[in-house]
């Protein structure tokens, strides 16, 4: 993709953000008390990679599409990625061979273009390869408190975080496919790592969700006074870094608890 074809490419995916943006707006209006389009850059994301993957599928082409197209066409796929953003904030974006198209370029500042299609080695976007680098940007990007998860033991190696923002609110993280992933990957070293590093969760805390929460049935909610750092070692002696059926399980759990609590 040369110079003018990444420009027309780029204006093209800013004035498809349009009928986008209406519909999303709509939909979700607000987050975290700031208005749309701020902290939707994954609703953002997805919307448009579905939409260009439709488009990319038919016989008739929009003209800035062509190098997608041809470059589909040679195993150049574009993918969705999520990540770092120069440390500083989490991004939701695509990749598409050796270009980052950030199609929610203006979810942090609104002032910013919709749309920015960079080379992928000077975006400043990387995955992030550690529990503690995802702390780093979480306590600055979210304005955050973080814990270590001792409230639910049985899901710390795969969900070892608590955060709480300034309002009270408190939620595990991070329940993402690249972070669960990067739990499994490490065979829960990197979760152990990150829970002998963190605090214990406040009692207060751990009483509003054992409150909150105290009626689900689902046996990995249920030992909550068990060590969550002997929880990684165990599951890493019995291999459940490579069981799918567990990740599923816990997935199941954590979906019990997504609302989190409000801790004020």
């Amino acid at each position: 993709m040369d110079e003018t074809q990444r420009q027309q490419l780029e204006v093209y995916l800013a004035e498809l953000r349009l009928h986008i943006d209406a519909k999303l707006a709509v939909e979700y209006p607000v987050f975290a008390d700031k208005p749309y389009p701020l902290g939707r850059c994954k609703e953002i994301r997805n919307a448009i990679y579905q939409v260009l993957q439709q488009q990319l599928s038919e016989k008739t082409l929009a003209p800035p599409l062509t190098p997608l197209k041809l470059s589909t066409n040679s195993n150049h796929v574009l993918k969705p990625v999520w990540g770092s953003l120069r440390d500083e904030y989490f991004q939701n974006a695509l990749l598409w061979g050796e270009w980052y198209i950030d199609a929610a370029n203006d979810t942090v500042n609104p002032n910013k273009p919709r749309v920015e299609i960079v080379k992928l080695a000077s975006s400043g976007f990387h995955t992030i390869t550690s529990f503690e680098q995802f702390c780093r940007i979480a306590t600055e990007y979210w304005q955050v408190t973080i814990y270590r998860n001792d409230i639910y033991p049985a899901l710390a190696p795969f969900l070892p975080l608590l955060c709480i923002n300034e309002k009270g609110a408190c939620w595990l993280a991070a329940a993402n496919d690249d972070m669960i992933s990067l739990a499994r990957t490490s065979q829960f070293i990197l979760s152990e790592r990150i829970l002998s590093s963190l605090p214990p969760s406040p009692n207060h805390v751990k009483r509003r969700w054992l409150h909150t929460y105290g009626s689900v049935n689902h046996p990995l909610l249920t030992h909550t006074s068990a060590d969550p750092i002997t929880c990684c070692q165990t599951y890493r002696r019995e291999q459940k870094d490579q069981d799918l059926h567990f990740r599923d399980e816990i997935v199941k759990a954590y979906l019990h608890l997504a609302q989190g609590v409000s801790c004020t």
